[in-house]
């Protein structure tokens, strides 16, 4: 992975250094009933190995590494992965790394790969790179969670185009799917009638 700082790895540095909790994944309650839903999305299953892209300081991670084996988490702030170190120090299933997607996409395979308010800091062409790339990394029977905030922003798109963005991209099966005032969750499958569909787009 290259260690050369990109301008959006500035900006959430310095987001990160000047507020811990910039979202207030700690304190709001929004937050903590997007995660319930989120975990709840999940159930019952229990996964192998989890890829979450987009960490910031581990609040997510450290309800992942509940339901999984193991976890990978990638952010592109290296002050929010410090952030997450604390709060992950001890669960021993989790592991962490700075990476900037699409360019600097996890090796391996994932049961279990985890989007959650990431895809629209993204441009459409990344997002529709990461949907090629997680459906590449992801077991046949695993699962690709999308979590978007589908209010308003200054953002290259928003919430909702970025989940169809995303699940447009390839023959992505939606298992699962729940929509409330202010964000939308997504449970994403592959199916093995799709793959040869698939397959053609991932070499156009």
């Amino acid at each position: 992975m290259s260690d050369d700082p990109s301008d959006r790895r500035q900006t959430f540095d310095a987001l990160f250094a000047s507020d811990p909790d910039p979202w207030g994944f700690e304190s709001r309650a929004y937050e903590a009933a997007k995660r319930r839903a989120t975990l709840a999305m999940l159930f019952p299953d229990r996964f192998g190995r989890a890829l979450e892209v987009g960490c910031a300081n581990g609040v997510l991670t450290a309800e992942l590494a509940g339901v999984c084996d193991a976890v990978l988490a990638i952010d592109v702030s290296p002050a929010a992965l410090q952030l997450a170190e604390q709060r992950v120090a001890e669960l021993k299933n989790v592991s962490l790394a700075r990476a900037e997607v699409p360019r600097e996409w996890s090796e391996g395979t994932f049961d279990l790969i985890v989007l959650s308010e990431i895809l629209y800091f993204l441009s459409r062409e990344e997002i529709s790179q990461i949907a090629r790339l997680a459906w590449q990394s992801l077991t046949d029977d695993g699962v690709c969670l999308l979590v978007n905030w589908t209010g308003p922003n200054d953002l290259p798109v928003d919430g909702q185009s970025a989940r169809d963005i995303f699940a447009e991209e390839l023959p992505w099966l939606s298992a699962a799917s729940g929509v409330w005032p202010q964000y939308r969750i997504d449970r994403l499958h592959k199916t093995f009638a799709r793959q040869d569909a698939a397959s053609e787009r991932l070499e156009d």
